[in-house]
């Protein structure tokens, strides 16, 4: 076969170059890689209407499209001690009637303009987003402002809402992942503790919801001086401005209470708390306690800590239990750092008859993490890990607006992302083995498992780590 156009002699020196190149690569060992780019964010614009409602602008002009975010301190934290699920229950309310629109009118006239229409809570905050064509924007926010400022509460609503709710409260019985999630904060917070309640609330508690409750919670949060808004994508910090001030400027400040205050319970001996589901074909492990807020001056080295321990698939907690001994799909763990502090937590599903093997490798990690240094070549690829993953984080108007909503909820300052990797890359190993030492704490372990108690409790006794305490799906004490 000829090639067209390249003369033999040129074929050959061409051919020869590319021998001589590869003769002198080096397979032994991977190559260099040459510093990554340092991460350029735009900038954080920021300006308030006259009601006290605080803007946030951050311009990305590649793509025709705007995300915007209200954040609203209403969240599950201010929840009624007797009322868990109210802050949840009235964020989805939002979208069930307002204005003249009914439910399926709000949702049609989502779709027709290209847009995605979401109110949730937390428990930090209750947010409104909006992902919107750049030519859409002014009806959507249209639309958004009447979610927010003209809801109708009607009472058919609330009764349709409120029994899907309860069908899927009760249904939380056959998920043992579900039960997890409920019964470990349950026991590790209690109940006096907003972050102790179940987010979206008991089956006794939604059924007493109603349009009073709702309405009441809403006139209380739902004010212009206790939100921040924040829009990213195609426009002007000017142009937000103008747009949110004709559609928002009338909204009312109000009197905000202050969020109650919560301490978090004085940390107990290691103890298993045995959840039975018979007939599981798993059980559900969550190892933790009591961690860190958002704010606390810890969080960079607690990040690396975690990437290193559980917070990556290649992480000490996922090769042993995982890779090593074949106990489950996935081991992992999480500081979930909020306003206050929120709990850490190692967890996994695991094979029903190696669930004290699981423990057994469980508490041998979390106990070296804090024994031993962490080595340089495992630090440096945390480190790496994170950083590198971070300009992912900002690639699109939506994961940036996700972000960035960061530190409107928790008050972090406005540059922070631009710092971000600089703060990873400064972390030792001296400082994870500090932060280790200060918040793993295996002495105070909660170890809470959901599975079949008739297959697992005589393993889990012959481990001697602690009593062994039953409780229910609610984190409550069985008799």
């Amino acid at each position: 076969m000829k090639t067209a156009g390249l003369g033999g002699g040129v074929v050959a020196v061409l051919l020869g170059a590319t021998s001589l190149a590869a003769q002198a690569v080096d397979r032994a060992k991977p190559p260099a890689l040459p510093p990554p780019p340092a991460l350029k964010l735009p900038a954080v614009q920021t300006a308030a209407l006259a009601n006290g409602l605080e803007l946030a602008v951050v311009e990305m002009h590649k793509v025709p499209v705007v995300d915007v975010q209200l954040v609203l301190d209403a969240g599950a934290a201010r929840d009624p001690v007797d009322l868990p699920g109210l802050a949840t229950f009235t964020a989805t309310m939002l979208q069930q009637g307002a204005g003249r629109r009914g439910a399926l009118e709000i949702a049609d006239e989502a779709a027709f303009l290209g847009a995605q229409l979401n109110t949730a809570a937390s428990y930090d905050a209750a947010t409104v987003s909006l992902h919107v064509p750049k030519r859409r924007l002014e009806p959507a926010l249209d639309l958004l402002a009447d979610l927010v400022l003209r809801p109708t509460f009607a009472d058919s609503e609330v009764v349709r809402q409120r029994e899907l709710r309860r069908a899927q409260i009760v249904q939380l019985g056959d998920n043992p992942v579900a039960m997890a999630g409920i019964a470990f904060p349950a026991i590790v917070f209690g109940r006096a503790h907003p972050y102790g309640r179940p987010l979206n609330g008991t089956e006794a508690s939604t059924t007493v919801l109603s349009r009073d409750r709702v309405t009441e919670f809403y006139r209380a949060s739902y004010r212009p001086n206790a939100a921040r808004i924040l829009i990213v994508g195609d426009v002007t910090l000017a142009a937000a401005r103008r747009l949110l001030t004709a559609r928002l400027g009338a909204w009312e400040r109000g009197s905000v209470p202050a969020l109650p205050g919560a301490a978090a319970p004085a940390p107990a001996s290691r103890a298993v708390y045995l959840v039975d589901k018979p007939g599981a074909a798993q059980s559900v492990i969550r190892i933790g306690h009591v961690g860190v807020a958002r704010t606390t001056p810890d969080y960079f080295a607690l990040q690396v800590l975690n990437t290193i321990l559980g917070g990556s698939f290649t992480s000490r907690l996922n090769q042993n239990l995982r890779e090593t001994h074949g106990y489950t799909y996935g081991a992992f763990s999480q500081f979930t750092a909020g306003r206050l502090a929120g709990p850490f937590v190692a967890s996994a599903s695991v094979v029903t008859a190696k669930t004290d093997s699981s423990l057994i490798e469980f508490l041998k990690e979390l106990r070296r993490i804090r024994d031993e240094a962490v080595p340089d070549a495992e630090l440096a690829k945390a480190k790496a890990y994170i950083t590198l993953g971070l300009p992912a984080d900002f690639e699109t108007t939506a994961a940036a607006a996700a972000r960035f909503r960061e530190l409107l909820v928790y008050g972090l300052p406005l540059d922070y992302f631009a710092h971000y990797a600089e703060r990873i890359n400064t972390v030792t190993a001296a400082d994870v083995q500090r932060v280790a030492r200060q918040y793993i704490d295996p002495d105070h372990f909660d170890i809470v498992i959901v599975g079949d108690k008739s297959q697992i409790e005589a393993g889990i006794k012959a481990l001697n780590e602690g009593p062994i305490v039953y409780r229910d799906l609610w984190g409550q004490d069985v008799k």
